[in-house]
C-alpha cells in the first residue's frame, strides 16, 4: 500500500539560494541575493590590516574610500605625489610588504617581524644596485648597498610589528600555490629570481608547488602567531580570482590555475570550518563564477575591470551596512588620502609582479 504523503529530505523546501537553478542559472549575476553572509561584523571603529596578492590592493582602496579605518603604517612623505608613492610601494597595503602571493610568504613576513630577522643573501642586485628579494618592487631603482638595503629592511620589520599590534581585523587574499624558494635557507620569494632583480641559478633555487596540506598548515601556524599578538583579533580570507600569469609547474597554465585556485579555496573552507574567528568572502567565486560569462574580466580574460572590482566591493559593503564610497572614518570625517595628490585623477593600477612574467612568452 502507498502513501499519498510527498517524500520529505534535507533538500526539500530550502532558501532558493540553496539551488543552483533559483540562486545562479535563473539571477542575473549582479543580482545575487545571500551570496556572502558575515560570520561576524566589522565597521569603521575596527581597526584593519590589509596584505595579500595583487588583488588584494583594490580591497584596501574600496575599504578605505568606504571609511573603515584601514591601517597604514608606512605612509609616504607628506609632500610625495600619490603615484609616485605608490611607485614606492607607500598606500598600497597596511605596510610597505609588497604583493604577498603565497601562505608561506605571509608566514615567513610574520615570523621575521617577530624576530627582527634580516638575512644578508635576501638581497639581489641589478646594475650595481641593491633589492629586497622579498619586496623587490618597493624599491623599483634599488638602492646604493647592501648595508642601507638590509636597514631598510630592519625598519620596515618593526613597522610591520607596529602594524600587527594595532590590528583588529587581518584580511588577507589568498593568491598562489607556486612560488620559488632558496634551496638552502628555505626562503620564499614573491617572484622568481632574474624578472625583476638577481640572477636565476637551478642549483641555489628551486621551484615549489604548495599543496593543500602544507598551506592549511601554514595558515593554521599564522592563525596561532597573530592570536598571541592579539588574542582578539579575527580574520577575513578570500581568494583572488585573477589566473595565473604563467606557470613552471610544467601543466598548462589553465590547469595549473585550476589546481592553485581550488586548493586555496579549499584550505579557507576547512579554516572557516575550524575556527569561528575566520571569515571568507567568496571574491572568486563573484568574479570567476560561469554565470558571469567572463564580462568581470578585461579581454585578456585575467585581470579583473573596474566593473567585476567595483560589484565584489559592493557586495561585501553591502553585507557589512556600509555604502560603498561613504568615506566616513570612525571620527565621523571623511578620509584624506596621505600624501600630495597629482592634479590628475589617481590609477586604480594593480602593481603586480607577478604580471612580468607574460613578458617571457
Amino acid at each position: 500500500m502507498t502513501s499519498d504523503r510527498p517524500v520529505s529530505t534535507p533538500y526539500t523546501d530550502l532558501p532558493p539560494s540553496r539551488y543552483w537553478r533559483s540562486a545562479v542559472a535563473d539571477r542575473h549575476p549582479l543580482d545575487m541575493e545571500d551570496l556572502y553572509s558575515p560570520r561576524f561584523p566589522i565597521g569603521p571603529a575596527d581597526r584593519i590590516a590589509v596584505a595579500g596578492s595583487c588583488f588584494a590592493q583594490h580591497v584596501g582602496r574600496a575599504l578605505k574610500a568606504s571609511g573603515f579605518s584601514v591601517i597604514d603604517q608606512e605612509p609616504p612623505p607628506e609632500d610625495l605625489d600619490r603615484r609616485f608613492a605608490e611607485t614606492y610601494g607607500y598606500g598600497i597595503y597596511s605596510a610597505r610588504y609588497g604583493n604577498i602571493y603565497t601562505a608561506r610568504q605571509l608566514l615567513q613576513l610574520l615570523k621575521d617581524s617577530q624576530a627582527g630577522t634580516v638575512r644578508e643573501g635576501d638581497f639581489w642586485t641589478r646594475d650595481g644596485r641593491y633589492y629586497d628579494a622579498l619586496r623587490p618592487s618597493v624599491e623599483p631603482t634599488g638602492l646604493d648597498s647592501l648595508a642601507e638595503a638590509m636597514a631598510h629592511r630592519s625598519k620596515h620589520l618593526g613597522k610591520v610589528r607596529a602594524m600587527l599590534e594595532r590590528t583588529d581585523i587581518f584580511i588577507f587574499t589568498l593568491g598562489l600555490t607556486e612560488a620559488w624558494r632558496a634551496t638552502g635557507s628555505g626562503v620564499v620569494y614573491p617572484t622568481c629570481p632574474g624578472v625583476v632583480a638577481g640572477q636565476f641559478d637551478d642549483e641555489t633555487f628551486a621551484f615549489v608547488n604548495f599543496d593543500f596540506v602544507e598551506i592549511l598548515q601554514d595558515m593554521i601556524e599564522v592563525r596561532t602567531i597573530l592570536k598571541a599578538i592579539n588574542p582578539a583579533m579575527r580574520f577575513l580570507f578570500t581568494v583572488s580570482p585573477v589566473p595565473l600569469a604563467a606557470t613552471a609547474s610544467g601543466q598548462n597554465v589553465l590547469v595549473a590555475t585550476t589546481y592553485s585556485k581550488s586548493v586555496l579555496r579549499a584550505v579557507c573552507g576547512s579554516l572557516c570550518n575550524r575556527f569561528d574567528d575566520i571569515d571568507y568572502f567568496p571574491s572568486y567565486e563573484i568574479i570567476a563564477s560561469p554565470s558571469t560569462r567572463g564580462f568581470f574580466y578585461e579581454p585578456n580574460m585575467r585581470s579583473v575591470n573596474p566593473h567585476g572590482v567595483k560589484h565584489v566591493m559592493q557586495t561585501f559593503l553591502k553585507a557589512h551596512g556600509v555604502k560603498a564610497g561613504a568615506g566616513a572614518g570612525k571620527d565621523g570625517k571623511r578620509q584624506k588620502a596621505k600624501g600630495k595628490r597629482s592634479a590628475g585623477k589617481s590609477s586604480d593600477n594593480v602593481i603586480c609582479e607577478e604580471a612580468l612574467l607574460e613578458a617571457f612568452a
